[in-house]
């Protein structure tokens, strides 16, 4: 199972009723994430540590996630005049068109609320809801620019610097954080030990120089 994300191992392995399970739990995650980053964002609550400076990484993914949060929001009233003489088949399809939209605007705003951060205590390297890796500084080795594009690859692989977890947009990185000694963090249902994390930043210029004021 060498350079297969641990999720994706571990579901490869699983009984078809334990999958269903994985599946359910997964998406339950989700959920709450989804929702959870709405009342960040309501409550003007982003999730940056004190004294850190936050950095972006939505842009590659922003155009695409605005058409489809307008287009399913004007799918609603389509489908609902369709329908609308059958209210036991409106009624479900205007709940599911509602919280399709709901999901879609969390997603974005997961990403919004929950940015990189660089501050005293070291890196925090997120995406959205998923994923959130605290990188202390006596943890990291180096912080350097790397364009890194794959399509379909696994979250966890290994790379020629070690276990390296990649959080793309759009199937790309630009940031590498080599470590100095393994950090352990969890990934979907499991834990993954890393020597070394790819990221993107929307900002990298500003993101090095947060990081050259806490290492040289």
């Amino acid at each position: 199972m060498t350079g297969l994300a641990p999720e994706t191992a571990r579901t490869a392995s699983l009984r078809p009723l334990e999958r269903v399970v994985w599946i359910a739990r997964a998406a339950w995650r989700a959920e709450i994430g989804i929702w959870r980053s709405l009342g960040r964002w309501l409550f003007r609550r982003p999730r940056v540590p004190r004294g850190a400076s936050g950095f972006t990484y939505h842009s590659p993914v922003l155009t695409i996630l605005v058409i489809f949060i307008v287009l399913s929001a004007i799918e609603i009233p389509i489908v609902d005049l369709i329908v609308h003489r059958w209210p036991w088949v409106r009624i479900p399809l205007l709940a599911l068109g509602i919280w399709g939209v709901t999901w879609m605007i969390g997603l974005l705003l997961s990403y919004l609320t929950r940015p990189h951060a660089v501050g005293p205590e070291g890196i925090r390297a997120r995406l959205g809801a998923d994923i959130d890796v605290d990188l202390p500084w006596d943890a990291v080795a180096s912080v350097e620019k790397s364009r890194d594009v794959l399509e379909k690859a696994p979250k966890v692989r290994d790379e020629p610097h070690g276990r390296t977890l990649a959080l793309r947009m759009q199937n790309e990185t630009n940031v590498l954080v080599t470590l100095e000694k393994p950090v352990r963090t969890r990934v979907g249902d499991s834990e993954a030990e890393l020597d070394a994390v790819r990221l993107w930043v929307d900002d990298l210029d500003g993101f090095m120089t947060a990081v050259r004021t806490h290492i040289p």
